[in-house]
């Protein structure tokens, strides 16, 4: 991921970028400086020489990443591509809130193949009255417009729209508000959170969050995944059936993102600047650094362990190897680091249990011998599912995550 431009030209009032915590967005450049960017091409490509890798996935990020210019973010992802080997395939996306897309611009990108990912509340001017720009004034007319241009005229190039949960939206109302814009895949995400920080309307009963996935999820699941591709959602199918699933939501993959801000610093995701300031950082930057040495940092390291770094209830829990713990930064608690459980404990064990049941139900169906269909993989007999974990497990950061980084 790679920060082109480090400003938004939002004020979404919940951003947890540039409201949280973290304050190191104002030291630094608003855009990339060339070299900065040249610097970092070379070092993808050193990379992806150095570990023979056949594909890299290149996020141009911000703040709002337009800003920079759309010629900036062409000539970047060709020199990227410039860079690696002629066997390794640059797969380039930018996440964007849609306000800047103009025919113009969206030409640009789909000639230089950049794919282009929206982010938005939901799909009705209601679900997005907490994204003022500057002055106050209202986004949507803008993103929708862009939004609607892309699904339009360049469908090929339209990645899809990442969602965070508003629990106080009804969740098939907001599904059914993205579908109308057309999206090839949806990314619902939860808010960042944590145990000193709770989520907005949270409770540790899991049904605020976990109700509102699983309502979601029965409308796609009941219209027989034809509408559009939800990510959290396949994932959690996919990790029940055993099979492999990346995300950072779910599951024990290890991490494998890092973020190059506009300094050149390397960090990792921005979701830990929820947790408190600098806890991203990692002291590298791509001037003296290879991404082997990211690779080595303690923090990064934490994140490539599996269930080795998670809370000891995670590691005994029957769902962990769906679960994976949750996202990383959600499981931030003052004082004890990031070795507890997900603040959504109990809002994931639902889901999963839900998406479980429905799934065990239509394989149950569509097979004439119920018998031997065995159960998927990592979902517990009824009898052996423990009550939902409402507290952190109180787990000392260790020594190697002390001193800024978690």
């Amino acid at each position: 991921m790679v920060k082109v431009h480090g400003r938004c030209n939002l004020a979404c009032t919940y951003c947890y970028l540039y409201e949280g915590p973290d304050h190191t967005w104002r030291t630094r450049p608003a855009a990339a400086p060339p070299g900065v960017l040249s610097r970092t091409a070379s070092r993808i490509g050193e990379h992806a020489r150095a570990h023979g890798l056949t594909a890299v996935s290149l996020v141009l990020h911000g703040g709002e990443p337009l800003l920079a210019g759309v010629d900036t973010l062409a000539r970047f992802t060709d020199l990227v591509r410039d860079e690696v080997p002629a066997s390794c395939t640059v797969h380039a996306t930018v996440q964007t809130n849609a306000t800047l897309l103009t025919e113009e611009r969206l030409t640009v990108l789909a000639r230089h193949g950049i794919r282009v990912g929206i982010s938005l509340d939901g799909g009705l001017p209601a679900h997005n009255t907490r994204r003022p720009d500057h002055a106050g004034r209202p986004s949507w007319p803008a993103a929708a417009r862009g939004t609607r241009l892309i699904a339009d005229r360049h469908p090929g190039t339209y990645a899809g729209i990442l969602t965070v949960v508003d629990p106080r939206t009804d969740p098939v109302e907001l599904y059914e508000s993205l579908l109308d814009l057309r999206p090839p895949a949806l990314d619902l995400l939860l808010p960042h959170g944590n145990w000193s920080t709770p989520p907005p309307s949270w409770d540790s009963s899991g049904t605020v969050y976990g109700g509102w996935l699983c309502a979601v999820f029965d409308r796609w699941w009941d219209a027989g995944r034809r509408e559009t591709r939800v990510r959290l959602f396949e994932e959690c199918v996919a990790l029940l059936l055993g099979m492999p699933a990346a995300t950072e939501s779910l599951g024990l993959a290890p991490f494998d993102a890092v973020v190059v801000e506009t300094d050149g610093s390397i960090e990792q995701v921005d979701s830990l600047k929820s947790a408190y300031e600098g806890a991203a950082g990692t002291g590298l930057d791509v001037f003296r650094h290879t991404f082997d040495a990211a690779l080595r940092h303690p923090g990064v390291a934490a994140r490539q362990a599996g269930a080795a770094s998670l809370a000891a209830g995670c590691r005994a829990c029957p769902l962990l190897s769906v679960c994976g713990g949750g996202n990383y930064a959600h499981r931030y608690r003052a004082g004890h680091g990031f070795a507890n459980p997900s603040v959504y404990c109990a809002d994931l064990q639902r889901f999963i249990r839900h998406v479980a049941g429905r799934l065990t139900g239509a394989l149950s169906v569509a097979v004439p011998a119920p018998a031997s269909v065995p159960a998927p993989a990592s979902v517990p007999a009824p009898a052996s599912v423990p009550a939902p974990v409402s507290a952190p497990v109180p787990v000392p950061v260790p020594a190697a995550s002390e001193g800024g980084a978690p």
